[in-house]
């Protein structure tokens, strides 16, 4: 394993005295640095767009996504997995994030965990991996074993694969049929991948879950309106959602949302087209969830 070659590995030139700069100067340079990202991600844009359409194609199937990775790159799959069930109303089977080690992972290494290929492959085969579903595997190095399992064993199983690292010509990315490589150089603290490596992959998971779930209908303007509301807050997130994509009163909104039994994208279609519950879902089903479809 020569890691010297990996870029992630190299050392910043810029930060060789870091142990002796101001804090000021550190941050003023971190700040620096991170501005790099956004900027290594514009240009793999084109590898995001076929990635968004294959898992977009995958959902309309009744596919599901899957997130693999290791320490931070697995907790960040997790996060982003986790995220779209209130966000955009989804089965928690529909988005995962798998971490080498399982859960306990999320807080605590597990030594060893992500040398094995094996337990990717396991993992995968605990979720019932069907040829409708799309894995991607996530590695800031781009040679984690554990990804290397999962997306060898998702490719026998006619999945869809697609590899995110952040080095160029990663391992990974021979082991996936879309291939993004976000090359954000070398970190602040050298090796150190959860800091310009690990926002790049939240740039990218962030576009990923969110432009794919447009694509199934989940947002109308750029309103979520497939929320859920669990708590107080979203409640009421979700009574000014229903305001603003239909231009009504908070009292209008109120009733519409108790109406459709606190289902905001049911409420909105109601309030738009002045139909019944039974018809608004109807139209909704209709128009496969597309709130524009349905009131046009």
């Amino acid at each position: 394993m020569d890691l010297e070659k990996l870029t992630t590995e190299t050392r910043n030139q810029k930060t060789m005295r870091l142990d002796t700069m101001s804090t000021h100067d550190v941050l003023v340079l971190m700040n620096q640095e991170d501005q790099q990202v956004p900027k290594a991600v514009e240009k793999v844009l084109p590898q995001i767009e076929s990635a968004v359409g294959i898992i977009t194609t995958n959902f309309k199937r009744g596919g599901r996504l899957f997130y693999m990775g290791a320490g931070t790159s697995g907790r960040l799959g997790v996060l982003d997995a986790a995220e779209c069930v209130p966000t955009f109303g989804t089965d928690p089977e529909m988005v995962q994030g798998l971490i080498a080690g399982g859960m306990s992972a999320m807080t605590v290494a597990v030594e060893g965990a992500e040398d094995s290929a094996k337990l990717g492959q396991q993992d995968l085969l605990h979720a019932k991996l069907t040829a409708n579903d799309t894995v991607v595997g996530i590695a800031a190095s781009g040679r984690t074993p554990y990804v290397i399992g999962g997306l060898d064993y998702a490719t026998t199983i006619g999945a869809a694969t697609i590899s995110l690292a952040c080095n160029k010509d990663a391992v990974i990315s021979a082991h996936a049929q879309t291939v993004i490589e976000v090359e954000v150089g070398p970190e602040v603290l050298t090796g150190s991948t959860r800091l310009k490596s690990g926002t790049a992959q939240k740039l990218v998971l962030n576009m990923l879950s969110t432009v794919s779930m447009i694509g199934i209908g989940k947002v109308y303007k750029n309103l979520m309106v497939d929320v859920k509301p669990t708590n107080e807050k979203l409640v009421e997130r979700s009574k000014r959602i229903i305001m603003a994509a239909t231009d009504c009163s908070l009292a209008t909104a109120t009733q519409a949302f108790n109406a459709a039994d606190q289902d905001v994208k049911l409420a909105i279609v109601m309030v738009l087209t002045d139909l019944s519950r039974a018809e608004a879902t109807t139209r909704l089903r209709q128009a496969k969830g597309f709130v524009r479809q349905a009131v046009n």
